[in-house]
């Protein structure tokens, strides 16, 4: 519409007087025709089928008797469809009438935009709500998550309060990619020893990390870069994070998760939300599981309605012998990537089902760019307790 109006307003507007005498032309003519086709010379109405004259005329013939075309007068003259050509307005009144209708058709408009607009914010807060239920929760098929959430009430419960820290104690394993000075592609493995302190009633952006680097680990077939070892050793405390813009269905601090469902069927639908029906949904599903075990801490509660929706996420298999980044084994709860080429593991301890920490194997090395069974990911949570102050300040600078 805005350009339709665009266009209109380039187009100069025609002489009122020329449009006046043109509309006369066209209603003589017009008359003309009426009182052809109704009456004779003289006035008097003319029979159907009779012409000027009160002849006798064939159907199809022009006044003189010639067979007329589609769409011609009676003196073959091709017809137009009788209209009328719009009036100008003129003077104060007519300038009052055209504002009007700009005004109606600016309203119109305006309406039509802001009924677009209305649509559009029915569209985003639709797409911001969770969306329905489309599936609900199967059978449990995963024993070792079953297991784990028998066990989750059986270990010491922490009980943070608002204003103190949880403290996270890890050690890291990630892939590092890039390129370096000279703008080669590099790979390797960085390895890390983590200390995370995140407010109980905050994000990211509260928190605080001390890490120490560790030596590197080499990516199959290629070298580690001198890139790698630049910052071997031990930093801050510092500020954790910058921002932190996570949807609120993904954050994973303890103000929020101990507000999760106790009930499995809704932990479910948590880890679904905003999720559809699909292979790759339920990778999602079994990626946001992470989220809620690492550097997290939820009631033992909505912890054993976690490993519980997490054992019925199609997929899920198990692996009996898997090792931490800190070389604990234990038994795993495992679900296959198909886009990444590996397996992503929830690893235990195989007696008391205690969390211990996760890791990913390559299960397809062409998707991976690493053989299979390669560990690329790991980690190992140490420990997990409540303090009731961050870092000092001096142990920041």
């Amino acid at each position: 519409m805005t350009r339709l109006e665009r266009f209109r307003s380039e187009v100069p507007q025609p002489d009122p007087d020329r449009l006046r005498a043109n509309e006369d032309r066209l209603l003589a003519a017009i008359a003309q025709d009426a009182r052809r086709l109704g009456q004779d010379e003289e006035g008097r109405p003319r029979r159907f089928g009779q012409d000027e004259e009160g002849r006798p005329r064939r159907f199809g013939q022009d006044a003189e008797g010639r067979p007329r075309r589609f769409g011609q007068d009676a003196e073959g003259r091709p017809r137009r469809a009788p209209f009328r050509l719009p009036r100008p307005a003129q003077g104060a009144q007519g300038r009052a009438r055209r504002t009007a209708s700009r005004l109606r058709r600016f309203g119109l408009v305006t309406g039509l935009a802001a009924a677009l607009a209305a649509g559009a914010v029915v569209v985003a807060t639709r797409r911001a709500d969770p969306p329905a239920v489309i599936r609900t929760m199967p059978a449990a098929a995963s024993e070792v998550l079953t297991r784990a959430a028998q066990n989750a009430t059986r270990t010491p419960e922490l009980h943070p309060e608002p204003g103190q820290f949880l403290v996270y104690e890890s050690r890291t394993m990630d892939p590092a990619t890039g390129e370096d000075r000279d703008r080669r592609p590099m790979r390797y493995l960085s390895r890390a020893v983590r200390k995370v302190w995140l407010p109980v009633d905050g994000d990211a952006t509260g928190g605080f990390i001390e890490e120490e680097v560790l030596e590197p680990k080499p990516w199959p077939g290629w070298p580690i870069p001198p890139e790698a070892r630049e910052n071997l050793g031990r930093h801050g405390p510092s500020k954790l994070a910058d921002f932190d813009d996570r949807a609120e269905f993904l954050r994973n601090d303890y103000a929020y998760v101990s507000r999760l469902p106790t009930d499995p069927r809704k932990m479910y639908e948590h880890l679904y939300t905003q999720l559809g029906n699909t292979r790759q949904d339920d990778t999602d599903a079994w990626d946001r599981v992470r989220g809620l075990l690492t550097e997290a801490y939820l009631p033992a509660a909505q912890r054993a309605a976690l490993f519980r929706a997490a054992a019925a996420i199609p997929g899920v298999v198990t692996v009996e012998h898997a090792v931490d980044a800190a070389g604990r084994a234990g038994i795993a709860a495992a679900r296959v990537d198909p886009v990444l080429g590996q397996r992503q593991e929830y690893i235990f301890d195989r007696e008391t089902y205690l969390y211990l920490g996760e890791r990913s194997v390559v299960t397809d090395a062409a998707r991976a760019g690493a053989p299979v069974g390669t560990v690329l990911t790991s980690s190992a949570q140490l420990s997990v307790s409540v303090a009731d102050h961050g870092p000092s300040a001096a142990a920041r600078d």
